[in-house]
């Protein structure tokens, strides 16, 4: 028995054409339809971004401040609101340092904020300026703040640096019995520190090392030196110490004329004093 075979002839091309066209239209509608449901439902009050919650530590930043300079910038709903431009808001809040935004399902928004760890102020009195533990100046709006802290001055990108020189020279000067109230570089490189008590001291440029080698001769050999003149460490006015084998001293009740009609004349530089037991070189 001869089995029959039967070709299968290709479509025509008209008929083809018109196959892609309906299959074209049908996705065509089937994606008008869901695009139309989705703006729907982007309409509906549901997903209205209704809560801002916020976390983190906020010691310095009050609820009122976050509110005024952020509400304008939660624009839109669960989906279409800008996070990148809720960030910069926050950003702007004074004493926030970093900021994550995320959305919470179905209209609500996480803040996660981290302020600022005030170190220092800095520049003068009144800037509104502070900085934080890396270094980081930040403005604050006011600098009418009870923190017992240091203040460093200088240009702005050397911040981080003075912090560092600050932690480094406090402790060494700690013998002297007032702590640092100002810690200068100046324009030049120099470095100048003004004690709690208004002693000025120069310490001069150098590195770190050079620099705390200096405080830490002066801090030594102050006692033994201002006894000599029958004062105290606490009878420091002003301090030299760019001085190659010593340091020059003006101490309080202690006068630099050589008698009543001679004209005054600078402190020289004081040799450190021997230790006890030892001979001075």
């Amino acid at each position: 028995m001869n089995a029959a075979v039967t070709a299968t002839l290709p479509a025509p091309l008209d008929v083809k054409l018109m196959n892609w066209t309906a299959s074209l239209l049908f996705a065509g509608c089937v994606l008008g339809v869901l695009g139309a449901c989705g703006l729907w439902l982007l309409r509906q009050p549901f997903f209205a971004i209704g809560q801002v919650a916020v976390y983190g530590n906020m010691d310095h930043i009050s609820m009122a401040s976050l509110r005024a300079g952020v509400a304008r910038q939660v624009g839109g709903n669960f989906f279409t609101v800008d996070l990148d431009a809720v960030r910069r808001a926050f950003e702007q809040v004074p004493w926030v340092r970093n900021v994550q935004v995320r959305r919470e399902f179905p209209s609500g928004l996480r803040v996660q904020l981290q302020e600022h760890d005030v170190a220092a102020y800095w520049g003068q009195p009144g800037s509104g300026t502070l900085v934080d533990g890396e270094g980081q100046v930040f403005d604050v709006g006011s600098d009418d703040l009870e923190l017992d802290l240091p203040r460093l001055l200088g240009a702005r990108e050397s911040a981080a640096e003075l912090l560092r020189m600050y932690r480094v020279l406090a402790p060494a000067l700690k013998a002297l019995e007032s702590p640092i109230d100002a810690l200068e570089l100046t324009g030049h490189g120099g470095w100048r520190a003004t004690l709690d008590s208004g002693a000025v001291i120069e310490l001069g440029s150098g590195t770190q090392e050079v620099l705390l080698a200096r405080a830490r001769r002066l801090a030594d050999t102050l006692a033994a030196v201002a006894q000599q003149q029958g004062r105290g460490v606490d009878a420091l006015e002003y301090a030299d110490l760019r001085h190659g084998n010593g340091y020059a001293l003006r101490l309080r009740g202690v006068t630099t004329l050589g008698s009543a009609t001679q004209p005054a004349r600078a402190p020289q530089p004081a040799r450190p004093a021997a230790a006890p037991g030892k001979r001075r070189g």
